[in-house]
This record gives structure tokens, C-alpha cells and sequence, in this order.
């Protein structure tokens, strides 16, 4: 096993991309290394990226914010700007780990791990939130649900490797919200998630929405529908419980130890409920 710290991102596109064996990225490292200890991969080449300039930074900017790829959790809840225009984005990003985890823990690790139940990635697909890629054909920028392709796996080739999570500076009368379910109050996985963005008018009218389920599908669901259930009104009961039965539907859940479908299903328009009503309030509704 080769470990190498690489201080730009060319560097490490090039050693991602020339390695001939397992390639993996350290950033926090909390998905990576206890995958390792418990045996389940074994990398020829582990490439950190902590040392590269501008990864482990917020850069806020005229069009919003590029939260660079080693940025740890605890930090995105320390940036004061980030807080009041994505509080969404940020109070999901808070609930991966413990205290301990979250001065390790990165919002684009939680993305490419992959997880049907990471809780960052609803919220930043609430958000509108895109992935700069690097790699050795260059640059691009995608949206960050086209990054999960399945559990455990992502989209990007051969070489590549997600430089920031870029945010747009979030519209004046605009609010987001995320909540989750667990069987515990704190240190456990997402049974079902949902992350909800709202934009309103001078008269609490919603203009634009998107609604995010997690860990309801084998990847995080766009729910265009649920958005389409709210635009144009305000944020009354019958807009709820529409809501909620388009989330519900929506949901491709699986049975396990820690919910059925039936269940996710029903927990899933619940959620989406609380969190528009939290994500209206927030974007000044009443």
C-alpha cells in the first residue's frame, strides 16, 4: 500500500488516474479507514488530499459558496455566512457522527461513499447543490444527485476527483430545512430523511421548490413532484398533505431490520411536511 499527500490537484488526478491498482481518497477519512480496519477494502494507493491549497477552505463568493473538497463538518457549522443563507445544508452536514467525527467528516466524502442514507446529500440536492470535478480531461461541474449511481457507488471515472461543493447564494425570500428519523436521538443512520428548499413571493406564495428524500431508494430522490405540489400556493394544510402523499408514493424503500416499507413510506411525508414548514417559516411565511 502506497500513501502520497499531494499538494495540488493536478497531482492527484494524475496519481488517481496512473494508479494500476485500488485508488482511494483520504479527506476525513471516517468512512475510509474503518472500512479498512474492518477489512471490507485494502487500497494500493491511498491519495490524501488535505494538503492541497483551497480544499479545506469555504470561499464565499458573489454567486455563493464553494465548500472545498477536506472541509470537515464542525468547520461548515463555525462559518457564520453558510449558517444563514444553507442553515439546511448545515444542520445536516452536524448530524454525521459524533462530536469527535464531525472535526474529520466532509460533506463530498459523504456523497461518494455513497450512502442511500447519508444525510448531507438530501439537503444539498434540496439545495440546487453542484460538484466540481477534476480530472484528467479537465474540469466540469454536475449536479450533486448525478454523483450516486447506486449504493456504494458513484459516477465519476477513472482519475477523478470532486474538488468543492459549490452553493448558490440562496434567493431573498428563501428558506431550507432537513430532518431525519432514527431510533435514537443522536449517532445513528437515517431510516428516512427529507431536505426541502422554498422560495416564496411578497405574499407567501411558494414560486420554487425542491424536495429531497433520503435513504427511500437505492440513490437520494429528487421529488419534482412534491415541488410541483406546493408552487403556487401558500403553504396551507391541503398543500401538506399533498405533499405528503406524493412523498410516500414516490418512496422505493426496502424492508429491514430498522423499518419496512410501509413505515418509510408513511415517515417519509411526515418528514417532508416538518421540514417545508420549518423551510416556510424560515423563508419568512406565515
Amino acid at each position: 500500500m502506497r500513501y502520497i499527500r499531494p499538494l495540488s490537484i493536478e497531482d492527484a488526478v494524475g496519481l488517481l488516474a496512473g494508479s494500476a491498482g485500488t485508488a482511494a481518497i483520504l479527506a476525513g477519512g471516517s468512512d475510509l479507514l474503518v472500512r479498512m480496519k474492518g477489512g471490507f477494502v485494502e487500497p494500493d494507493l491511498i491519495v490524501d488530499i488535505k494538503a492541497i491549497e483551497g480544499l479545506s477552505q469555504i470561499r464565499e463568493t458573489a454567486d455563493g459558496f464553494s465548500i472545498g473538497a477536506a472541509v470537515p463538518c464542525a468547520v461548515l457549522g463555525e462559518n457564520a455566512a453558510l449558517r444563514k443563507a444553507w442553515p439546511g445544508v448545515v444542520e445536516a452536514a452536524k448530524l454525521i457522527g459524533s462530536k469527535q467525527v464531525q472535526g474529520r467528516c466532509t460533506i463530498t466524502g459523504n456523497l461518494c461513499n455513497a450512502s442511500p442514507a447519508a444525510d448531507s446529500v438530501p439537503a444539498l440536492v434540496a439545495a440546487g447543490a453542484r460538484a466540481l470535478i477534476a480530472g484528467p480531461a479537465g474540469k466540469r461541474t454536475i449536479v450533486v444527485e448525478s454523483v450516486p449511481t447506486g449504493p456504494g457507488k458513484t459516477s465519476l471515472a477513472k482519475g477523478e476527483i470532486i474538488e468543492a461543493i459549490l452553493l448558490d447564494s440562496q434567493a431573498p425570500r428563501s428558506g431550507d430545512a432537513y430532518l431525519r428519523f432514527i431510533p435514537r436521538t443522536e449517532m445513528d443512520i437515517a431510516v428516512v430523511s427529507a431536505g426541502v428548499n422554498l422560495t416564496l413571493d411578497e405574499h407567501g406564495v411558494v414560486t420554487a421548490a425542491r424536495v429531497a428524500l433520503g435513504a427511500a431508494a437505492p440513490t437520494v430522490l429528487l421529488v419534482e413532484e412534491a415541488a410541483e405540489a406546493l408552487i403556487g400556493r401558500k403553504l396551507d394544510e391541503a398543500a401538506l398533505e399533498r405533499l405528503a402523499k406524493v412523498c410516500s408514493g414516490a418512496c422505493r424503500p426496502i424492508d429491514d431490520k430498522r423499518g419496512t416499507i410501509e413505515f418509510r413510506r408513511k415517515v417519509a411525508g411526515v418528514l417532508a411536511k416538518r421540514a417545508a414548514t420549518t423551510a416556510y417559516a424560515r423563508a419568512g411565511g406565515k
